[in-house]
């Protein structure tokens, strides 16, 4: 395959993803322990949103955003064993997270932030950072997994993983969402989602949810889902809403629970329940994605169980600014793709 001496990539300087630049510069070649990557597709999710503004802590000035890609191996450096050109590949979330906790040294080393990211035609990428696409998925699909796929995996099969028989209340339908239930689902836990949308909630119980509760027209969703189980609280809560959920999540877990917190999408000003967390014996954890070793272990899981993610919609290339808008837009089910490569 011939390489392109120059490849095009989009840059943030902070100031809103409708102010992005598309830009070019020169092809990387990569050093003895590293691979070159031709990025075929790229997910998004809320963080990317929060890099695009500035907001995001630790963010370097200029940044290429986007932390999760899907694509092939085009030039292998010398030093590297066990892949090879042709290979179909993701990069984890924080290059130099391999097994164990996130620390600040990893954390460091995260993708569309700390680093420049993956919104960008070709990158390279040390080998020990690669994971190996399912064969069952297409390249949009893989691009879906290295954020909120081992995100919502860390969360329920993480340090205190789930049973089959538990109960796990989802909140919302976003991408570490709709990972969340069908991982709930594949581990034989009884789901229950929660949407702002009827039409979202359909597609919930097409995939497997046994509950679902629109917030809009059941605002106190925290009594409905101790109704559904019996006054006993559900077993894990994937959290993502923050200051505007975590109270009414607090009252919906059981008494040693667990509450997997992911996200802050939900505004508010409520605070945390301290004395309910300490009646409860209630269990908060914190998440911050995960490591190869974690990703891999998630990948047997859905291959054994032929997991595939939810994609909503994929973009063009040249409409990233597009796709940015459609995942600011809360409309979406599962993920938002923007496919790189026309090949």
């Amino acid at each position: 395959m011939s390489l392109p001496q120059n490849i095009r990539e989009w840059r943030s300087n902070g100031g809103g993803y409708k102010n992005f630049k598309l830009v070019e510069s020169p092809i990387e070649e990569p050093n003895p322990t590293e691979v070159l990557v031709k990025v075929h597709a790229v997910s998004l999710q809320y963080r990317d949103l929060m890099v695009s503004t500035g907001q995001y802590r630790g963010s370097k000035p200029n940044v290429i955003p986007g932390s999760d890609m899907a694509g092939e191996i085009v030039s292998v450096g010398q030093d590297v064993k066990g892949w090879k050109v042709g290979d179909r590949v993701c990069s984890n979330f924080s290059l130099d997270h391999l097994h164990g906790d996130t620390t600040p040294e990893t954390w460091a080393t995260s993708l569309g932030g700390a680093v420049d990211g993956v919104l960008r035609e070709y990158m390279k990428v040390p080998a020990v950072s690669l994971v190996r696409i399912p064969e069952h998925l297409s390249y949009e699909e893989g691009s879906t997994l290295p954020c909120a796929a081992v995100t919502a995996y860390n969360a329920l099969l993480g340090p205190k993983p789930l049973k089959g028989g538990d109960t796990v209340l989802i909140l919302g339908t976003g991408g570490v969402s709709i990972f969340g239930l069908q991982i709930a689902v594949a581990s034989g836990a009884e789901v229950i989602v929660t949407s702002s949308s009827d039409e979202k909630l359909k597609i919930a119980k097409q995939l497997g949810a046994h509950h679902t509760i629109n917030y809009n027209t059941i605002p106190n969703w925290d009594e409905k889902v101790l109704e559904i189980t019996g006054g006993r609280g559900v077993d894990h809560t994937i959290e993502v809403g923050g200051p505007g959920t975590i109270p009414k999540s607090g009252n919906a877990i059981r008494m040693g629970g667990h509450i997997h917190v992911i996200g802050h999408v939900a505004q508010g000003e409520s605070q945390v329940p301290i004395l309910n967390i300490i009646l409860k014996a209630m269990n908060y954890h914190g998440v911050l994605v995960g490591s190869v070793a974690s990703f891999n272990a998630m990948n047997r899981l859905f291959t054994a169980r032929n997991i595939k993610p939810v994609i909503d919609k994929v973009f063009p290339f040249e409409q990233t600014v597009d796709a940015y808008a459609h995942l600011e837009s809360q409309r979406h089910v599962g993920k938002v793709v923007i496919k790189v490569s026309k090949d």
